[in-house]
């Protein structure tokens, strides 16, 4: 068996406060790095040997054990915050080996750098965690129409809440319109009693959610009531044009194509849209196509249009979240390639 790949280093400057934040409580930090990224980190006080059977991951745990050194003496990590960084990191490693294939709008430029974006809310500065979120939110500044497409976890619609919410605040828009189409996901709910508000809102609860986190729920109801904020059903938008508005239509695999097309053509002057969507999530019957598929095929080389694509390394959920996108993945796949049983 060959030995393993060392690094020693020394974090500097030596302080206790930031080694025990970077090592979490009974150093479950540095395990959790260690579990994500196949090796072992030892440490006495600021010095660090980190070993592993495969050098680049070793060299990546360096590198990232320093980044998150220098960022642990102006903020407070927790297993969610490395979680984080541990993918931001590993999708930074996964474009440069890669040659940084993946893209974000027309052309695919494999030597396109996003220009930071760094969105102000109530809860504080959002900035894109890892290069497809930074290309994501450099898109939807630059772009009047955005595709954002990829598995659940990977920020689609909360990056577009939160930077719609601040072009609300920044009065670059008069009001958010916020979409979604109301089908069931894969199981009938019945008859949903109360007015057309009640009989939605569980089909629209994901966007309130991400409102109350970004504005405050007291904030969101008095925008509501003023009518700046709306969230609606999509079959409602039929028949309007939307100007000086920001829309979201969230789980867009769920239109179908002349649903998808009625409302990429309600866009006014001053707009902007953001469509987010799953395409391994489609529950609409197995003879209807995809909306938001067609407009992929349709719009890909349409100029002005912008598309990013998230994958399961993109994902900021539970870690597990990633495995259980690429199980699923893989068993669609196998699926594919042998066919219908």
């Amino acid at each position: 068996m060959s030995s393993p790949h060392q690094r020693s280093f020394t974090l500097e400057p030596a302080d206790t406060e930031r080694l025990a934040n970077l090592g979490g409580p009974f150093d479950a930090h540095l395990r959790q790095i260690e579990l994500a990224l196949g090796v072992e980190i030892a440490n006495r006080g600021n010095i660090f040997r980190v070993s592993g059977e495969d050098a680049g991951r070793v060299d990546e745990a360096e590198r990232l054990l320093r980044d998150l050194y220098g960022e642990s003496a102006s903020e407070t990590f927790d297993a969610h915050a490395i979680n984080l960084r541990v993918n931001a990191s590993r999708a930074v490693q996964a474009d440069a080996a890669a040659g940084a294939k993946h893209d974000a709008g027309r052309g695919g430029d494999p030597d396109f750098v996003p220009q930071t974006v760094a969105i102000r809310v109530k809860r504080g500065t959002i900035r894109g965690r890892g290069p497809n979120q930074q290309k994501y939110l450099h898109a939807i500044a630059t772009h009047d129409i955005n595709f954002g497409i990829g598995p659940a976890g990977t920020g689609k619609t909360f990056l577009a809440v939160a930077s719609a919410v601040e072009a609300l605040n920044e009065s670059r828009v008069q009001r958010l319109v916020l979409v979604r189409p109301a089908v069931e996901a894969g199981e009938k709910l019945g008859f949903l009693p109360g007015d057309l508000s009640q009989k939605v809102d569980p089909y629209l609860r994901p966007l309130y959610d991400a409102l109350y986190e970004m504005l405050g729920v007291e904030k969101v109801l008095k925008l509501l009531e003023k009518n700046v904020i709306e969230i609606a059903p999509l079959a409602y938008m039929r028949g309007r044009t939307l100007n000086d508005a920001y829309v979201i239509l969230d789980e867009a695999q769920n239109t179908t194509i002349e649903q998808m097309k009625m409302f990429l053509t309600r866009l006014g002057f001053g707009s902007t849209a953001v469509v987010t969507g799953d395409l391994t999530q489609i529950d609409l019957p197995k003879s209807t196509k995809s909306g938001l598929r067609d407009a992929l095929e349709v719009l890909r080389d349409v100029d002005g249009v912008s598309f990013t694509f998230f994958e399961s390394r993109d994902v900021v959920r539970h870690p597990l979240v990633a495995k259980i996108v690429n199980a699923y993945d893989r068993r669609d796949a196998q699926d594919a390639s042998t066919g219908p049983a």
